[in-house]
């Protein structure tokens, strides 16, 4: 058990049982995770949930969600003591045999981009690097939780994306066919950023020097990028072969400006998401006794500032918009709850690293918020989805694929900005008679 924890060691209940009854952050992860463990029955994948909790088999199995699963519940092993954690540890256990069994091609290498509803490997998207970038956090936080299979996991990840998803400037390169023969001219700034994520998670189990350089050449141009743009961060980008310099494609996806992972102009929850990574990357470079290598926080100002000034009730409405026009009009108004989850985590991490009183009442906004809007009381996971007058919807997610992006809002705020969630859980545990 951690510092702080609201119910007594020896007391934990396993995956399987109800809820202790407590408040607070740690029971608002710990309900999450009770709700999500319908998702890891076997070795086979996480399977996406329903508002219920309850697998959609439709949804088929990815290897994206896997990962996020996989890393949450290391999170819920770190977070816990006794049955509780060794049942964590089982569910976390299972996304990672899925990672190095099911889901991985033992032919080609890499990663499939999911299973289908059958069970056969799903080709849509091949090979991509944002659910490798999702792979390496899963076996980054794995290890620290002393996962079976994480850390043998985080060696073949590491591998895999050194040679095969980023290229000699750092930065990845997007999608391949399975064979890793033909490469897809698109780049995208969305894999690039879980990278930088994964990266700074992976440094601080490994602290093999390729993990923190891989984290500081994929920040670098993103924030110059940024910065040209009024901190509006461009997302999508061509180049015909690795290596080759990044072209942007400010009109890319234009005729489908809500898609999930590649929406038409700025995403307003990137900048937020940026805005705190840039500070934990810069937080993690001094730890480690290099250079700052960017103002990080001149950076993190102008992201955050520049999405909640563009995001927030532009249009008259509460709630964040998802996207918005390159001179901040809304495009897409449609409320999605990982954006606000994501603005918890940035305001927090700016009322740290900073210490304006702004950025605290910001955070008590956001959370207030999602706590009148977005979280269910009974299981304190998020809806996904809402329309802009804040209805119930699901024009670009169904149900409540993993618990990701809700779980970072609770534990992200308590943590400091660096070292990453895995490792900091880890160390208070050891500096806890007992943990």
């Amino acid at each position: 058990m951690i510092e702080g924890s609201e119910h007594e060691p020896g007391h934990e209940p396993g995956p399987g049982a109800a809820p202790v009854v407590e408040v607070g952050w740690r029971a608002t992860v710990r309900r999450q995770l009770a709700f999500g463990r319908a998702s890891l029955p076997d070795d086979h994948g996480a399977r996406w949930l329903d508002e219920h909790g309850e697998p959609d088999p439709a949804q088929g199995v990815h290897t994206w969600i896997t990962a996020r699963m996989a890393h949450v519940y290391s999170l819920g092993v770190l977070l816990t003591g006794g049955d509780e954690a060794a049942g964590y540890r089982e569910l976390a256990r299972r996304a990672v045999a899925a990672l190095a069994g099911p889901l991985h091609d033992d032919e080609h290498g890499g990663w499939f981009a999911g299973l289908d509803a059958d069970g056969t490997p799903a080709q849509e998207g091949t090979k991509s690097a944002y659910p490798h970038a999702f792979v390496l956090l899963a076996a980054a936080s794995g290890a620290v939780a002393e996962v079976p299979g994480a850390a043998e996991l985080l060696a073949l990840a590491t591998d895999v994306l050194d040679e095969r998803l980023v290229d000699a400037t750092g930065l990845p390169v997007d999608r391949w066919d399975r064979t890793f023969t033909d490469l897809a001219p698109y780049r995208g700034v969305n894999a690039a950023m879980h990278l930088l994520e994964a990266s700074l998670a992976a440094w601080d189990v490994a602290h093999d020097a390729r993990h923190l350089d891989r984290a500081v050449a994929v920040a670098t141009p993103v924030v110059a990028w940024a910065a040209e743009r009024d901190w509006r961060v461009p997302e999508h980008f061509t180049a015909q072969a690795r290596g080759e310099a990044w072209v942007e494609q400010p009109e890319h996806h234009r005729d489908q400006p809500d898609h999930p992972f590649e929406p038409y102009g700025a995403t307003v929850g990137h900048g937020l998401e940026w805005s705190r990574l840039v500070l934990q990357l810069d937080a993690a470079l001094a730890a480690a006794g290099r250079p700052a290598v960017l103002d990080a926080v001149i950076a993190a100002r102008g992201l955050y500032d520049r999405a909640v000034t563009d995001g927030w009730a532009r249009d008259g409405a509460d709630g964040f918009v998802y996207t918005t026009d390159w001179s901040g009009m809304p495009v897409v108004r449609t409320r999605m709850h990982w954006v606000v989850a994501e603005a918890v985590c940035a305001a927090s991490t700016l009322a740290v690293t900073t210490g304006d009183p702004r950025y605290a009442e910001d955070l008590a906004a956001w959370r207030a918020h999602a706590a009148a809007v977005w979280e269910d009381p009974a299981t304190c996971t998020w809806v996904h989805e809402r329309s802009p007058a804040l209805d119930a919807s699901a024009t670009v997610w169904r149900g409540r694929p993993d618990l990701y992006h809700s779980v970072h809002a609770a534990l992200l705020p308590e943590l400091p900005p660096a070292p990453t969630a895995a490792r900091a859980l880890a160390e208070r545990a050891a500096l806890t008679p007992g943990g």
